[in-house]
């Protein structure tokens, strides 16, 4: 265990102990214990390439101590192993459920918290969910983030301020475990205003010294216009800034619009990005997913936007009735020819379907086709990935 782990863990434990002594409730006999089990298998095809394929399966179990005092306290562990008879042999395994290990254990969370009124202090191990750094659970492991956050909420509107050191998940890398956000981590603040018409966000990053050096500026507008109690209309706009730092090649300029209908049944969704050329330069997505508008399960404009003017439209239309949900994505990704005279043309169709047997269970299959326009031969952006999990 890391110096750092320990020491959050001693201090977890030493202050519970001291509250739990000076107070009638016992924080640790009301105490929460909650986790979560999952399998997924993994099959990706590729022309080009050698086919993988894996079966993991894994979970978290999490202690959350009880209030006292406003403070409290948490600790999560998760793991993920492959199912050896249902996983390829060396080079023909799948490495983004469980690493090329094959299992993969971290403690993902280990906090101290502080609650009062409308504000909420964070220290350690947590979930974070922000534009350019957030949870995306899309695979075995989320991230996690060790950071120090603080949040103020009063009357829709909600100010979160923080420090980000380090992360760890599927986006960072399973092989990676805990990856500095930066040279000197990474500062950021944000603002957020909601009600039933208008959602908008502004934040601001300092991602110091790295290869993903930059302050990036982002902010959106989400507007809702019910035309009767069956269909909705949601209308938004976004913007990302990254101005470069340390020579990082991180420099760029994203415009997004979207539209979206949503009835008891059916969505349909429209969406467009847009990212003008800085010469030598390239966007960053943040850590974790991204934020912007068209990106898919795989495909995000970030691949493509080096050295070029590049856009992305997406549509897609999702299908619930009863316990079923049906989804369908196509999205269209160009860039114009770099300076190397070299174009970027992707497509990416995602097909999905979702079943809740109860609130707790439930199963989805995805089967996701990438397709390189330029480039047939490549083993980049041409495959096939069939996804089959069951959670509870």
């Amino acid at each position: 265990m890391r110096k750092t782990v320990r020491v959050g863990l001693l201090i977890a434990i030493g202050l519970a102990s001291t509250l739990q002594a000076s107070s009638s409730i016992n924080m640790f006999q009301d105490g929460k214990v909650s986790g979560n089990i999952r399998s997924i298998y993994s099959n990706f095809s590729n022309d080009n390439d050698i086919n993988s394929y894996a079966t993991a399966v894994g979970g978290q179990l999490k202690y959350e101590l009880a209030k006292y005092k406003g403070f409290n306290a948490g600790v999560a562990f998760r793991t993920t192993d492959n199912i050896d008879f249902a996983t390829g042999d060396k080079k023909k395994r799948d490495d983004e459920l469980s690493g090329a290990k094959g299992s993969y254990t971290e403690l993902t969370q280990a906090y101290i918290n502080y609650n009062f009124q409308g504000l909420n202090l964070r220290i350690g191990r947590q979930s974070i969910d922000t534009p350019l750094a957030d949870s995306d659970d899309i695979r075995m492991t989320p991230d996690r983030f060790e950071a120090y956050i603080a949040i103020y909420e009063i009357d829709g509107f909600s100010l979160m301020a923080g420090h980000l050191n380090r992360w760890q998940g599927y986006d960072a890398g399973l092989e990676n475990h805990w990856v500095k956000t930066g040279k000197d981590g990474t500062n950021f603040g944000g603002f957020t205003y909601g009600n039933d018409f208008v959602e908008t966000n502004l934040w601001y990053y300092n991602i110091t010294g790295s290869n993903e050096g930059n302050n990036a500026i982002y902010l959106d507008a989400i507007g809702t216009y019910a035309f009767n109690d069956e269909v909705e209309l949601h209308t938004g706009v976004q913007y990302l800034n990254e101005s470069e730092l340390d020579n990082s090649g991180i420099e760029a300029n994203i415009y997004g619009v979207m539209a979206e209908v949503v009835t008891n049944d059916f969505d349909f969704t429209l969406a467009y990005n847009k990212s003008s050329k800085e010469s030598g330069k390239s966007s960053f997505s943040g850590f974790g997913g991204g934020t912007l508008f068209t990106n898919m399960d795989t495909m995000i404009l970030n691949e493509i936007t080096k050295d070029r003017d590049a856009q992305a439209v997406v549509i897609g239309a999702t299908y619930e009735f009863n316990d079923i949900t049906l989804s369908y994505a196509y999205g269209n990704f160009k860039g114009d020819a770099d300076n190397s005279r070299v174009k970027a043309h992707i497509t990416e169709q995602d097909i999905g379907a979702e079943y809740s047997f109860n609130d707790g269970l439930s199963a989805s299959a995805i089967f996701v086709i990438d397709e390189n326009k330029e480039d047939a031969k490549s083993t980049e952006f041409n495959d096939k990935n069939l996804r089959v999990s069951v959670s509870y």
